[in-house]
């Protein structure tokens, strides 16, 4: 049986139980079985290859103990097992924790997971599925990759504004261009199911891995932190498949959460797709600056990101078009941005790129730490000829970046390779601060164009109702903040 019939097996087994409620459910559910089996398949491994091999966790635990034979525990006795051992003894592990940090790994795993199922006979039908997957094969080891999007795509639909999963495309774009190299950091700092540090792994062991040493240093290189329990357990499930064995990196927590002034760790690459348009929860933004202060979700990263930057240190990070042309605390942020950092790329993404999520328009800012911005490149991203929009059955494809990847150039010669086109245009820092900072300036070889296609029409529609939201936001900051320093006035 293939993989993707396995999986959708399952999902149908998990809709006759009373218990699980939703796509979020199922795949909440999937995803701890999923990492089980998983982190069993790479003990199983571990075990061939070290001399000093320890298990982890107590072995009733493992996947070949209690689930791999389908003729094994079923109905009452397994749920019991589940309910009233496995999860209480996982969520609360500590011996042998303290020797084998995979261990800390399971821990971060369960600290929130819960078991859904309320029927055990149904339970086994589904670990009876997930038996039929090897995941010691490497074939189907690489298949689950690509199911492995799906199961994330459906989780992504499943989810709620701001959270989208970020188009393995542009992934792939953004890490060729920034090409991390081996043993420098490589963060995302607000990570999801782990597809930028997923391809910033492979992008290093394609390019720079030559040893078995080597791989040890490239397992150590990936960081990640992810607020939300169920993209940290598919992210930490992700890690391991792609050959880190210890996952501890990968945090589960919101890394807003802390002083901007207390970040020690120093990072040489971030890649990142922060959420945007959302707010945080009271008392984040004090954090940060007084006046850097903002709910908005994606302009605490923005500030973040410059700050945890080793110098020299580079990141390309995707926003929303109202970080361009935002005005208040956003112009302060993109004023340090440039003083800071050099801004030499900004990527202008067409509408439709995260469809079905969102109509809004994105870029990817791109920009080293340690020199202040003189010019900032401009691309405009085309559609390809005979595509008026992205949408779920033609996603946005690798191959549209080849333009920009050959056009890119060096940075250590100031990009002197580029040349302006039809998609490519400079803009002197002068006239940057001359606009106030508002970065969103339009392509000046192409002639706005009358649209009358109704999709297109609605897309555009959705993205100034989104950028409407955003204004709201910050105006309701800046009310905030004024009512504040008011009241602060009258003491």
């Amino acid at each position: 049986m293939s993989i993707s019939s396995a999986i959708k097996s399952i999902q149908d087994i998990m809709r006759k139980d009373a218990g699980v409620d939703g796509d979020a459910q199922r795949l909440g559910q999937m995803s701890w079985l999923l990492f089980l089996k998983v982190f069993d398949a790479q003990e199983e491994q571990l075990e061939l290859e070290l001399d000093d091999y320890r298990e982890p966790i107590p072995s009733e635990y493992l996947w070949r103990n209690w689930a791999a034979d389908n003729e094994g525990m079923t109905g009452d006795e397994l749920l019991e097992f589940v309910n009233h051992d496995l999860f209480p003894d996982l969520k609360n592990l500590i011996a042998p924790i303290d020797k084998n940090p995979r261990g800390h790994v399971v821990k971060a795993a369960f600290s929130d997971a819960f078991n859904y199922m309320k029927n055990g006979t149904l339970l086994r039908q589904v670990i009876n599925k997930l038996n039929e997957i090897d995941f010691t094969d490497s074939k189907e080891r690489h298949l689950f990759g690509d199911l492995y999007e799906q199961i994330l795509k459906d989780l992504q639909s499943a989810g709620n504004a701001g959270e989208f999963y970020t188009p393995r495309a542009i992934t792939k774009f953004i890490v060729a261009v920034t090409d991390p190299k081996l043993g420098e950091t490589i963060m995302d700092p607000a990570c999801g199911t782990g597809g930028f540090l997923a391809c910033a792994f492979d992008h290093v062991k394609a390019n720079y891995v030559k040893s078995g040493s080597d791989h040890q240093t490239l397992q150590q290189q990936i960081l990640g932190v992810e607020k939300k329990q169920l993209p940290h357990l598919l992210c930490t499930t992700n890690m391991m498949l792609h050959g880190i064995e210890v996952p501890v990196q990968i945090k589960h927590g919101n890394t807003l959460n802390k002083p901007l002034s207390s970040w020690d760790d120093q990072v040489d690459v971030i890649v990142t797709n922060p959420p945007f348009g959302g707010t945080e929860e009271d008392g984040i933004e004090k954090n940060f600056p007084s006046d850097m202060q903002t709910r908005e979700t994606a302009d605490l990263f923005l500030q973040l990101i410059i700050e945890v930057l080793k110098r020299d240190g580079r990141a390309a990070v995707v926003l929303p078009d109202g970080t361009l042309f935002g005005e208040g605390v956003k112009t302060k942020i993109k004023k340090m941005l440039t003083e800071e950092c050099n801004l030499h790329s900004i990527v202008r993404l067409p509408n439709g790129v995260f469809n079905p999520y969102t109509g809004i328009k994105t870029n990817i800012l791109f920009f080293t730490k340690g020199q202040p911005t003189k010019d900032i490149w401009y691309y405009e991203h085309p559609y390809p000829a005979g595509v008026k929009n992205y949408n779920k059955t033609k996603p946005m494809k690798f191959a549209e970046f080849q333009t920009e990847i050959d056009w890119w150039g060096k940075e250590e010669d100031g990009f002197a390779s580029r040349v302006e086109t039809e998609q490519a245009w400079k803009v002197s820092i002068d006239e940057i601060i001359s606009r106030n900072f508002n970065l969103d300036i339009k392509n000046p070889y192409q002639e706005e164009q009358e649209v009358h296609d109704p999709e297109e029409l609605l897309a555009s529609y959705q993205a100034q109702q989104d950028s409407i939201a955003a204004l709201r936001n910050q105006l309701k900051d800046i009310l905030g903040a004024a009512l504040t320093s008011s009241a602060g006035g009258e003491n």
